[in-house]
This record gives structure tokens, sequence and C-alpha cells, in this order.
């Protein structure tokens, strides 16, 4: 039998692989197969480090099949005692070709001591080919005994090289076929099936009984099975079992080879909700973070309390920069708000005004629903999940936070620019001028025209300066118009730019805080999807 071409290279690799999937698919891959792949981890870890010179075969079968015959025939010797009608073999025999380094081996099998038997005496006959050989025989799977004893399933699966030893009539036995057979499928590089007692068939029937179970095997999945026919009572096909045994033992790679059969069929399982797994952007990328931002900038209101800045400096600067005669008599009204017409801002202005900022739960909920779904679009669904509970692990906190970080950079609105100031001392210097002018205009009237006694001032009294006082007054009230125009224009700049202002450092800070409470965490998840992405190929392949 031809076991394999050279073992598959890089099972260490593999094997850290896998241990990297069972760390990363914590909560996202079935626990049953994380559980299952742990185990594969230790025993794997266990054999590797035990002795690579010899290669463990178990002689596995039910009850009457001649497995216990067999392991005499094959060692030699009467180790293990045989019966006809019922399961003798309760506890696993082993003889060993070559005690060197096999006992931590045969220790780690839990072989007892009065169970081991060597055989260092069959290198004077022949046989140093075998030199290496841990021959197992197992207890029969299908006796009562095996139903409270599992010694024989676990050492099933510890053996590097597995024989199952069939007999002619219960060959096609449904129990071992289904139990064993079949869930060893893929694993026909260390399998040998052989067919005991064909002493007890005619050449014809022989035939047909080999190739019927070949047919049996190949429709179960094993691909190239070997099948040997032995007689153990006759000695017939025991040196064609001893050849495979020999090139097993001499290759030393049985124990390779079973461990990556175990890691493909395990991979095969742990890969089949996620047959095209590719990997993704670890990032973020910035027209998604820029669509959080402004959905969680909309939640906290940003654009209305920027609207709401501005229409407040406005407002304000009606008391500084307007032109006075025109602010006092818009006094007279009930609420200098009404003349702006601002409907439902004007609420917000007052709520700004009071320092009342707050996000509103749904939406944030909502934008941080968007940016998930839009992320997990076409991976798997389980890790489609995982990231939409990452986006969501600290989102609770969102709406608070950005209440409170946003409350922090409200404007103060008592804060008075300077030109307001220069603006103000120039509109009531043009009051008092106008003043000045009109007390002007009424002496000249009184002393110059109407000849009301003597002016204090002689131009008090000169009627031709009353037109150069009329045109000093007009003067001022058009410099005073002028002016309040020109700082009127002045303001909705300076009112836009403060409202640009206020939006950016609120954006600005949405931005750091949906970072580090929503991107953060989904770009972790990410990244944890692309390890996993990366070490499942590996594990795999």
């Amino acid at each position: 039998m031809t076991i394999s071409a050279e073992p598959r290279h890089g099972l260490g690799s593999r094997l850290a692989a896998l241990a990297r999937v069972v760390d990363l698919g914590q909560g996202r891959v079935d626990p049953e197969l994380l559980d299952e792949s742990t185990q594969l981890l230790l025993r794997a870890g266990n054999r590797l480090k035990l002795s690579p010179d010899h290669t463990v075969v178990a002689l596995a079968g039910g009850t009457g099949s001649g497995k216990s015959s067999l392991f005499n025939s094959v060692s030699g010797l009467e180790l293990s005692p045989t019966g006809v009608r019922r399961p003798t073999t309760a506890r696993t025999h082993a003889c060993v070709w070559g005690l060197e380094g096999a006992a931590p081996l045969l220790d780690w099998l839990q072989i007892q001591w009065r169970h081991r038997f060597a055989r260092a005496s069959a290198l004077d006959k022949g046989e140093s080919q075998l030199h290496g050989l841990i021959l197992l025989d197992l207890p029969d799977h299908d006796s009562i005994r095996a139903l409270t004893d599992t010694e024989a399933d676990r050492l099933i699966t510890a053996a590097d090289l597995i024989v199952w030893v069939l007999d002619p009539q219960k060959y096609a036995d449904a129990a071992t076929h289904r139990r064993y057979v079949t869930e060893l499928a893929g694993h026909d590089a260390v399998t040998v099936f052989v067919l005991n007692q064909i002493d007890r068939l005619s050449p014809e029937d022989q035939a047909i009984c080999v190739a019927d179970l070949e047919e049996l095997l190949a429709r179960e999945g094993v691909a190239n099975p070997k099948v040997v026919a032995t007689s153990a009572s006759t000695g017939k096909g025991i040196d064609s079992l001893k050849a495979v045994l020999a090139e097993s033992v001499s290759m030393r790679r049985a124990g390779y080879l079973r461990l990556e059969a175990d890691l493909d069929k395990l991979m095969v399982r742990v890969a089949k909700d996620m047959p095209e797994m590719l990997r993704v952007e670890p990032a973020v990328d910035g027209a998604r973070r820029a669509g959080l931002t402004d959905a969680l900038c909309d939640a906290v209101g940003a654009p209305a309390v920027g609207e709401a800045i501005e229409n407040v400096y406005g407002v304000r600067s009606v008391d500084w920069v307007g032109w006075p005669y025109a602010r006092w008599a818009a006094a007279l009204g009930r609420d200098p708000l009404k003349n702006l017409r601002l409907g439902d801002v004007k609420e917000d202005i007052r709520a700004l005004v009071s320092g009342s900022v707050q996000a509103q739960p749904a939406e944030v909920d909502n934008a941080v629903q968007a940016l998930a779904d839009g992320l997990s679009q076409g991976m798997p669904e389980i890790w489609q999940d995982s990231l939409r509970d990452a986006a969501r692990s600290r989102a609770g906190q969102l709406p608070t936070v950005l209440t409170d970080e946003l409350g922090e950079i409200a404007p103060p609105l008592d804060r008075v620019p300077f030109w307001w100031w220069l603006a103000k001392i120039w509109q009531y210097l043009l009051v008092l001028l106008f003043v000045a002018g009109l007390a002007a205009f009424g002496a000249i009237l009184a002393y110059g025209v109407f000849d009301a006694g003597e002016p204090p001032v002689k131009l008090l009294g000169e009627v031709s300066v009353l037109p150069w006082v009329g045109l000093m007054m007009a003067s001022v009230l058009g410099l005073g118009l002028l002016t309040a125009v020109a700082s009127r224009n002045f303001i909705v700049l300076a009112a836009g730019k403060e409202r640009d202002r206020l939006e950016r450092d609120m954006r600005r800070r949405v931005a750091t805080v949906a970072q580090e409470l929503v991107l953060e965490p989904v770009e972790r998840e990410l990244q944890r999807y692309n390890d996993y992405h990366e070490a499942l190929n590996t594990a795999r392949y």
C-alpha cells in the first residue's frame, strides 16, 4: 500500500493558524467546533512532542472479527486472548518493535504496563522493517463493555494508522460504517481495511466480498480504499499486511498524515458557513466616516444649533451696531425676536441661550445601524451580527457623551466683539452731533428769526448759518444710517462665520466621539474578521 506522497508541509503553521481560529472565533463559531479544535490542538501538541520514530497502529473491529487473532499473528506471539462467541479483549494490548523512546508514548496512550509487550527479538527474524511499530489490539467497539468504556473510541482517535478488521459475515455492518468509517472519510492515507477469516470463503466468494467492500467504502467517501484479505488461522495475507505496516513505519509520517487528515476534516466543518470569505478593508473609509458624522450631527441638532447661533448673533448685534433711533423704535414692540420671523427656531434660540443641547437616542441608533449594515454587506451572517454588536458596544453612551461634549462648546453669548464697541461709540457720537445740531437749529430760529433775545453766542443769531446746520443734521442722519447698513452687512458675514466656526467645532467633536465609541470597536472587529479569514485559510490549506 502506498500511504501517500510526501505529507503536506507546514503542519505546524496550520496548527498555529487553528489556534488563532479558536481564539478569534470565540462567540462567532459553533462552540462545539471550537471545543473539537481545542482537543485536536491538544492531541497534536502531545503527539508531536512524543517519539517520532514510532508509529501507532490500532487494530479496530467488532466482536468476532478475529482482531485479536490477527494481532497475535502479526506479532508472532500469543499476546492477546482470543474467543469465538464473546469479546475477550477488555483492555488494549500493545506490542512494540523497538522499546527505546516508546514508554512516554505508551503512557500517553494510557496502555497499562501489564499489557505492554516487546518484540526486540523480532529483529533477528527478518522483521527489522517493523522497527518502530506500536501495534494496538483495541477492545471490540460493539461489545457490551464498550457502552460504558470509551477506550476503543479514544485510541481510534489517537492512533497514527487505523486497521479495520472486518469479517466476511459482518463486513457491511452498519454500526461500524456509520459510526466510524463514514466519519473517517478523507483519512484514506492512514486507514487500512482487512477482510479477515477469508479461509471461510472460496476464492470466487473472496473476490466478490473484496470487490463489494471496496465499492461500499467508495460510496461512503473513502476515495482510494485499500483492502487486504487475511486469515489469522492459516497465515494467508499476513505478510501482505506486514508489508503495509512496514511501509508506514519506514516513512515515519503516519502521525503527521493522521493529524493533517483530522485537521482537513475539521476545517471543512469550521469553514462550511463561510465558504467564500473575503478580506475587507480594516479601516472605515472616509465616505462612511463622514456619513456617520453627518448623521450624528443631525441627531444632536448641530445645523439647528448653528442656525440658532447665527440668529442670536444677529439679534444681539442690534443693541450694539444698529442705528439707535431705529432700535429705540423697535423697542416699543413686545418681543424683538418676533421681528426676525424665526418661527420654531425661536425656541431653539431660547434653548441654546439656556445651554440645552440634546442628542436624540433613536437617531443616534439609526446612524450606528446604518454604518454597521453598510460595512457588513457580503460578510457571513455570524460576522455581520458580530460587527453590529461591535458598533453598538458603546453606542449606548453616545447620546450622553455627545450632549455633554457639545454642551461644553456652546459659545459665550455675552461675548461682545471689540468692533461692536467702536460702532456703538460712533453711533452715539453721531446721535450727540444730531442732538447738538438740532439744538443749534432751534437756537438760531429763536434768536435769529423770532428775535427772542440776545444769543449767548453770536453765531446762534446768524440766520445765514441755518442751512448749514440743517445740512449738517441731514449728513449726520445719513452717516448714521450708512453706518447701520454697513454694520449690518458686516454682522451678516460675521454671523455666518460664527455659525461655520461653531458647526466645524461641533462636527470635529462629534467625529472624535464617533471615532472613540463607534469606529474603533468596528475597526477592531473588521481587523478580527481579516485575521480570522487569514488564519482560516492557513489552517485549511
